[in-house]
């Protein structure tokens, strides 16, 4: 997943990882102690970013995406539209982990705002360099950085980083954020479907064989995150077929848990209408659960998925729902 991005790109990005001073009348004593920064594969929903950004408490690198020679943040305007032409006419597209500095200027503008110390919390490592990226900026921020590996993707990842600016947000120590953050990551689980292996494939994600017998026996693979890496699950001959045993894994997943204890994130790339359906389809299946919510696979991994992904994503429901209600 890491290649090496553009020098200007870089610099472009800087300005984006300032956290906001305090704000007339405030004082640094009165922020939470503990600030706490992820990257963009957590999948979290824009408008709770903006929230939480906005009161100084987090901060989302934003992880690169390449398409030919171009290199454009995952969370430009306009990269959604790209990515699909992209992906549909099979044009390359790579995905880089962000640089060192990028972690070292948000930790450093943690410090400059008043905070302790910085909790940061990542997508896995066996998935990303990442996390490699983060753990060479902590010593440089002048304030002690603790970095996780969340061991996961999307809302599962997203579901610690919530953990983590809640615990934060109620005065916690970073060990007691960083247990948070774990335990939800821990309790996350994470289905998805592919309609087609190449992506993964060119991503080096699975196997030239595994690749080459999915495309000739039309096989449409259920994938999960097991100890942070993707595993199959299962293989179903057709996609209705396949779409189908999703919503029954993730259904039995919400029943194993006690009543009202779960959420469901659906994530999708280019097919929001048949996520919207899934979404409408597991509210009935599972009368015990919280919530649901609907968003967009983030571009750096929808560029391994492919389109028409769908992901399953089942949480601790300990949050409102995620992203646009799912029915």
């Amino acid at each position: 997943m890491d290649k090496p991005g553009a020098r200007d790109w870089l610099r472009h990005q800087a300005a984006r990882l300032r956290l906001r001073p305090p704000a007339a009348g405030e004082t640094a004593g009165a922020l939470p102690r503990i600030a706490v920064v992820t990257d963009s594969a957590a999948a979290l929903p824009p408008e709770w970013v903006r929230e939480q950004s906005a009161g100084g408490r987090l901060t989302v690198v934003p992880m690169p995406v390449i398409i030919g020679g171009e290199v454009f943040s995952d969370d430009d305007a306009g990269l959604e539209a790209q990515m699909s032409l992209a992906l549909a006419s099979g044009r390359q597209v790579r995905t880089s982990r962000p640089s060192p500095g990028q972690f070292q200027r948000a930790y450093q503008a943690a410090a400059g705002a008043g905070y302790d110390a910085v909790v940061s919390l990542h997508i896995s490592a066996k998935l990303s360099g990442t996390f490699d990226s983060a753990a060479l900026a902590a010593g440089e921020a002048g304030i002690p950085v603790h970095v996780l590996d969340s061991g996961t993707v999307g809302m599962a990842q997203g579901a610690a980083v919530q953990a983590a600016v809640r615990a934060a947000a109620s005065g916690a120590e970073a060990g007691e954020v960083l247990a948070a953050a774990r335990t939800a990551a821990e309790h996350a689980t994470v289905f998805f479907y592919v309609p087609s292996l190449e992506q993964l494939r060119r991503g080096g994600r699975i196997s030239l064989a595994s690749s080459w017998l999915g495309a000739v026996l039309d096989i449409k693979p259920l994938l999960g995150i097991v100890d942070g890496a993707v595993v199959p699950l299962e293989k179903v001959r057709t996609a209705g077929k396949a779409i189908a045993r999703l919503e029954r894994l993730a259904a039995d997943e919400v029943a194993a848990r006690p009543p009202g204890s779960a959420r469901i994130s659906v994530h999708h790339f280019g097919n929001s209408e048949q996520a919207l359906a899934l979404g409408e389809s597991l509210r009935a299946d599972c009368p015990g659960l919280a919530a649901a919510g609907l968003t967009r696979l983030p571009s750096v991994l929808a560029a391994h998925a492919g389109l028409g992904v769908l992901v399953v994503v089942i949480s601790d429901a300990v949050a409102p729902p995620q992203g646009e209600p799912a029915a």
